[in-house]
């Protein structure tokens, strides 16, 4: 139903930069985690629980699904990366199909939880009920173009929710506060080789003050109150830093103009501002969120 973030932002290509089973164990490994902290701050304040039946776009691998059924969610989650949607249903629902866990699953987890491929959701959450909160935790606001997928998603699935539900948007905070722009950075300058000069969508560009509330308009929904959540970027060493982030499809373009070597090869150089006495890598983020009623 919705794009994930590479697709969102990037579009799907058969000239891909790397082997897509391989980046999505890096997203799920080394980057997904990056952004926990997001999902607890709105679980929190959205008091995530059994009463809750959530809509998850842009699923991925099925972390913050994770997280929001151990706190007794009833969970579906719609993504159309496959090898994404595989790591989830291998969180998720182990011992299951691609549909509803059987109700005599002996995890709580796995009796809450549906992963829907490419199409639109079933019009009920997980257990047969509409669903109350929508989600999308992948953030926008860093690349040209990268809601473009998400509004019809969003229009899509509303009738599928009580009528007031809620939706939290979530986008990258200002630049300034967020260490991995200047990364981001060393993507737009390669895409920049390319010949012929390729188009705007997917470059990355400054986060704008008001990109999740453009969406929220376009997509019909009003806003009803807002956040900031800090979600530093901390990797063992700068190895795992750049799978991480080219995990992310943000840098494809610059692949795709140049070459793998040299994109991780500069990524790794403007990562040295990082890099802390034992190696480690660590980069201060800030993350917002929008929450808004439909």
């Amino acid at each position: 139903m919705t794009p994930t973030l590479v697709r969102n932002q990037l579009g799907a290509d058969a000239s891909a930069p790397a082997d897509a089973g391989t980046r999505a164990r890096d997203w799920a490994e080394i980057q997904e985690r990056m952004l926990a902290p997001l999902y607890e701050a709105v679980y929190d304040r959205m008091e995530v629980g059994a009463a809750t039946r959530m809509l998850s776009l842009g699923c991925g691998s099925g972390l913050a699904m994770l997280v929001a059924a151990a706190r007794g969610a009833h969970v579906t989650g719609v993504d159309s990366d496959r090898e994404r949607l595989a790591l989830a249903r291998a969180r998720l629902l182990p011992d299951a199909g691609w549909d509803d866990a059987p109700a005599h699953s002996p995890h709580p987890a796995r009796r809450r939880a549906r992963l829907l491929q490419d199409g639109g959701p079933a019009p009920v959450g997980a257990d047969g009920s509409p669903y109350n909160l929508i989600t999308v935790f992948e953030p926008i606001g860093c690349a040209a173009g990268d809601s473009e997928g998400l509004v019809p998603a969003l229009r899509s699935a509303v009738p599928l929710a009580v009528r007031g539900a809620t939706v939290v948007l979530t986008g990258w905070g200002p630049p300034e506060r967020c260490a991995t722009a200047a990364v981001l950075q060393v993507a737009a300058r390669l895409a920049d080789t390319a010949r012929p000069p390729r188009t705007e969508q997917g470059r990355w560009r400054p986060t704008l003050r008001d990109d999740l509330e453009d969406v929220a308009a376009r997509a019909g929904l009003k806003p009803d109150g807002s956040g900031r959540v800090s979600c530093p970027f901390g990797y063992a060493d700068v190895g795992s830093a750049v799978r991480g982030l080219l995990s992310t499809g943000l840098f494809d373009a610059a692949v795709r103009a140049t070459d793998r070597s040299q994109v991780e090869k500069e990524v790794a150089e403007a990562l040295h501002p990082y890099r802390r006495e034992d190696g480690t890598v660590w980069m201060p983020n800030v993350f917002r969120y929008l929450v808004c009623v439909t």
